[in-house]
């Protein structure tokens, strides 16, 4: 038997006005999804636990079987694994965003969804300015970045925002707060000089797209210990594709192989097609394939509901339906990790839908995969790392 896993990352959500009152996903035409829900069984899963931060962080490891409180990890530190940082004691990784802030507006979390080759300019400029014996800087995927501080692990004990909760709204009140924070806002400061001066941020005032005004931190961790590898816990080998450093970090830190497929971005450039397939061709000598596409997510955060509804039809029509051909003997598992609701442009903590099948699943009345039915079978996985042991173990023939 082989396992596949598509995380739909963000799709779930809230009713939306504009589509007639359905959400972001029962609005979308996804006919393979839906044949997916008459094959086999449909529920919800609470992917964060309680008194967890909704975030991709704390759901994906949940949808990978692993407790995010007992086996917490810093979102900071798991990225910075995704990079090959090696962290010391008391080392301390934070995420670091370059933003647009005009008229203290948050008005971009993503500086405009700035590629990744001009961040990482941007981020060579930061790190030769204000690189030292405290503070490294390395660059990521499009806007997202990892700082790494040196010496100051009270940082983890600090108040955060992370900046797509404020999209369009004030900063102020919103700044790292807490143990250790005067260092990061001191940091923040130096720092909006160096960006002004970049010559890759002038390349982009120079075409009209918006420019790194500031650097955005967040998200700390520290070292992580102890997480207990995927092979070791399931005996199953396991690969996983994403665009962004998050679930490639976890990859490093779970030992799950990570797949480098050309094309497969973080936006709706995403080659949905070329991620499926080279998923798909990784079953050969895995067992479980993990397929995580962020582009619903990218969506909502953006409070554009076209894009976030062409996501999800893009996933169905590229990822699933490749899937549902193939002739050998796949259980697939296909989720969001947490909604995105258009309205709030954030992440929330509530339920997502699944939809298992495959052979030895015994289907239930579902005809259709959307939250509306998944709440109507009355199937509840909580705590959400349930759903793994779902796909895994307890249909098995």
């Amino acid at each position: 038997m082989k396992y596949l896993v598509i995380i739909l990352d963000g799709a779930s959500g809230w009713p939306v006005e504009e589509l007639g009152g359905k959400t972001s996903l029962a609005a979308a035409s996804t006919p393979q999804l839906d044949a997916l829900a008459v094959e086999g069984l449909v529920g919800m899963a609470q992917t964060v636990p309680e008194g967890a931060e909704p975030s991709s962080a704390a759901a994906c490891m949940s949808i990978l079987g692993y407790d995010p409180v007992a086996d917490f990890v810093g979102r900071g530190a798991i990225e910075a694994a995704s990079t090959g940082i090696e962290l010391g004691p008391g080392d301390v990784a934070l995420r670091l965003n370059l933003v647009h802030v005009a008229d203290g507006l948050m008005t971009s979390y993503a500086c405009g969804h700035i590629g990744t080759q001009e961040a990482g300019e941007i981020v060579g400029d930061l790190a030769e300015a204000l690189g030292d014996d405290t503070f490294e800087f390395h660059p990521g995927v499009a806007y997202r970045h990892v700082l790494v501080v040196h010496g100051h692990p009270e940082l983890v004990d600090g108040t955060y925002t992370p900046p797509h909760d404020i999209t369009c709204g004030a900063v102020e009140g919103h700044f790292p707060s807490g143990p250790g924070s005067d260092i990061l806002l001191d940091l923040m400061s130096r720092a909006r000089p160096v960006l002004a001066a970049s010559a890759a941020n002038r390349a982009r005032a120079a075409r009209g797209e918006l420019e790194a005004t500031d650097v955005w931190p967040f998200w700390p961790g520290l070292r992580p210990e102890g997480m207990v590898p995927y092979r070791m816990s399931r005996g199953l080998r396991a690969a996983i594709t994403s665009g962004v450093d998050l679930l490639n970090g976890l990859a490093e830190l779970t030992g799950i192989e990570r797949l480098d497929l050309p094309g497969v971005t973080d936006g709706p450039d995403n080659d949905y097609a070329a991620q499926a397939e080279g998923a798909l061709a990784a079953l050969d000598d895995h067992d479980v394939v993990v397929v995580h596409v962020e582009s619903p997510d990218e969506a909502g955060h953006a409070g554009d509901v076209e894009a976030k509804v062409a996501a999800i039809e893009a996933i169905d029509k590229e990822v699933v339906a490749r899937a549902r051909s193939l002739s050998r003997e796949v259980r697939i598992l296909a989720m969001p990790d947490h909604p995105t609701p258009i309205a709030l442009k954030t992440h929330v903590g509530e339920a997502v839908p699944f939809v298992l099948a495959g052979p030895g699943v015994h289907p239930d009345a579902s005809e259709r995969y959307d939250e509306e039915s998944a709440r109507a079978t009355n199937l509840l996985v909580d705590p959400g790392r349930g759903v793994m042991d779902l796909l895994l173990d307890r249909y098995a023939d």
